[in-house]
């Protein structure tokens, strides 16, 4: 099918016509350039007979979502398992008819939970209603994934570039429970809580946690900026609570799975500073089972939000 587009020339008194495709999946591309051309355009368009979502500006809107990971391969689409990132993005796609990008704030492990993740996405219009686009979206969703919440931000802003904290639990129990198995780990042996609390606190006189990274990965530096670290008893959950400007890949749980060693008596409180000097993956404690741990928040900079007023 083929729509008629008519434009004024900048010749006095000419006009010019041009057609677009919107056959299958090329309305896409064809609507990016067309969008493309309108923008860039000296010309004015006198009668744009498409969608006029199309003549709009760009709006760029953060998700925040939950979810349990226990089913899928991590956030991140991944060519031979089920992601997060991958079912979310279907079902956008579903709702908008139309190729949307998901850039989520970071990435989980397999297994990994979120109480609360955030991505953002690009639109060429305005969302009506976001209660209303929130609950498709949901009722699109399968049960272990549910959207909290929509806002629309600057369109420069960058679920992960621009987020300022992130904050993760890792959750424990000391006996068996059937309703915890996959939301949990589960350790047979007592900890010693206060001592482990003593080598938490030392993490934050530290920036450099090579020694909590995973090995031959990609980023510029391993600093880090720690604001809190702390165990806390919760009913019969043991939940250690560390908030950073950032974290490394697989730093979380193996900075769990090292403070493990101190509630063993297996470490020192000095110990546990030694293994941070050292620099060295091989010298501090193995990684945590990933079901324990829950990305539980993300904060941003308020001057990045549109206020609805402004929308």
């Amino acid at each position: 099918m083929l729509i008629k587009l008519r434009r004024y020339s900048s010749r006095p008194g000419w006009i010019t016509y041009s057609y677009i495709s919107i056959k299958s999946r090329l309305t896409y591309c064809y609507s990016a350039f067309l969008l493309y051309t309108i923008r860039n355009s000296q010309q004015p368009i006198a009668n744009c007979q498409l969608n006029p979502y199309l003549c709009s500006v760009k709006k760029r809107y953060f998700l925040y979502f939950s979810y349990k990971g226990t089913a899928y391969h991590g956030w991140q689409i991944q060519p031979n398992g089920i992601s997060v990132q991958e079912v979310l993005m279907k079902a956008l796609c579903t709702i908008l008819r139309t190729d949307t990008e998901l850039t989520g704030a970071g990435r989980t492990d397999t297994g990994v939970h979120a109480m609360l993740m955030v991505a953002h996405f690009d639109l060429e219009y305005s969302l009506p209603s976001k209660s209303a686009f929130i609950a498709k979206l949901n009722n699109f969703l399968p049960k272990d994934i549910a959207v909290l919440k929509i806002a629309e931000v600057q369109p420069d802003a960058h679920a992960r570039f621009d987020a300022i904290s992130r904050t993760y639990e890792y959750h424990v129990v000391l006996q068996k429970s059937v309703f915890s198995n996959e939301l949990a780990a589960r350790i047979s042996n007592r900890l010693n809580f206060e001592s482990m609390n003593l080598a938490a606190a030392t993490l934050k006189e530290y920036r450099d946690f090579t020694s909590f990274s995973k090995v031959h990965t990609d980023v510029k530096t391993n600093n880090c900026l720690i604001r809190q670290a702390e165990w806390i008893q919760k009913d019969d959950e043991w939940i250690f609570t560390i908030e950073a400007d950032r974290f490394l890949r697989n730093m979380v749980r193996a900075i769990v799975g090292t403070l493990f060693e101190v509630g063993r008596g297996k470490m020192t409180v000095d110990e546990f500073r030694a293994v941070i000097d050292h620099k060295d993956r091989c010298k501090a404690g193995v990684s945590v089972p990933a079901q324990g741990l829950y990305l539980v928040d993300i904060k941003y900079p308020d001057s990045i939000f549109i206020k609805e007023d402004q929308a």
